[in-house]
């Protein structure tokens, strides 16, 4: 199984704080992960450092077989999908849903002078359609719902096929329809064959998609523990990742925890 994401005693030091710490974690290309932890965890900081965003202040991070700090790094990101809040930021919201996800063939956020082929356009609208968004491709992206803004950042990330496909929160904000839409639609896509690796950042087990394989569970930087995710997910390791008594339920692959007095 080849390895799409190693990160070998790798350090984030920022102000003196390790936000992450020592950690070692690799992703096998046929693999889904799940990454938790509270906040401050280090949860969207190594997901920064997968998308080739940050260096680590030690250790050694090789994505897709290439060392970052010693790869181009230009080279390397139209490999990765990324689809996260920040990057709904920078979309402009007088963009078409269209142009919103043709524009990742070129990794830019807004169309300006570049030209594309009908090859990409083709692409582009039969991602549309297997989220669900082939009737919105006229709209603006400005105008659209939260839950239908997510699935345009996940379809837009996987317009250019990457090899890594890393999402930060896709379910955050969304309300329970909207929520368990995205999460069918995730599910559907990881149990797909031809589905790249997946790193999926939550705060939740109730979040986490059908078809996922591993999870890392991370608490002040540091991997309390990581494996698939039948042996890994258990009420005692979210114990001591979250620091309080946690009891967790599993029901036809869908999760569910509370607080345990």
């Amino acid at each position: 199984m080849p390895e799409v994401l190693e990160f070998s005693d790798v350090v984030v030091r920022r102000n003196a704080r390790e936000i992450v710490d020592h950690l070692d974690w690799t992703v096998g290309d046929d693999q889904r992960w799940v990454v938790l932890g509270p906040n401050g965890a280090g949860k969207t900081t190594i997901l920064q450092l997968a998308d080739t965003l940050m260096h680590p202040t030690s250790g050694t991070v090789r994505i897709l077989g290439e060392q970052l700090g010693r790869s181009d790094v230009f080279e390397l990101r139209p490999r990765i999908g990324f689809a996260s809040s920040a990057m709904a930021k920078r979309l402009p919201p007088e963009e078409t849903v269209l142009d919103v996800v043709l524009t990742a063939a070129y990794s830019v956020t807004g169309r300006w002078r570049e030209e594309y082929e009908d090859l990409d356009e083709r692409r582009a609208l039969r991602v549309l359609a297997e989220w669900k968004l082939d009737h919105l491709a006229d709209r603006t992206f400005g105008t659209l719902s939260d839950g239908e803004q997510k699935r345009v950042q996940i379809a837009r990330a996987i317009m250019t096929d990457p090899e890594l496909l890393l999402l930060d929160e896709p379910t955050a904000s969304l309300d329970l329809g909207a929520r368990e839409e995205l999460l069918s639609l995730l599910s559907g896509y990881a149990l797909a064959p031809s589905t790249p690796a997946m790193v999926m950042v939550t705060h939740h087990v109730e979040e986490i998609p059908v078809g996922f394989t591993h999870v890392l569970l991370l608490r002040d930087g540091a991997a309390v523990a990581a494996g698939p995710i039948a042996q890994t997910l258990t009420a005692e390791n979210l114990t001591a990742t979250f620091g309080m008594q946690i009891a967790l339920t599993e029901d036809e692959g869908r999760f569910a925890a509370r607080a345990r007095s």
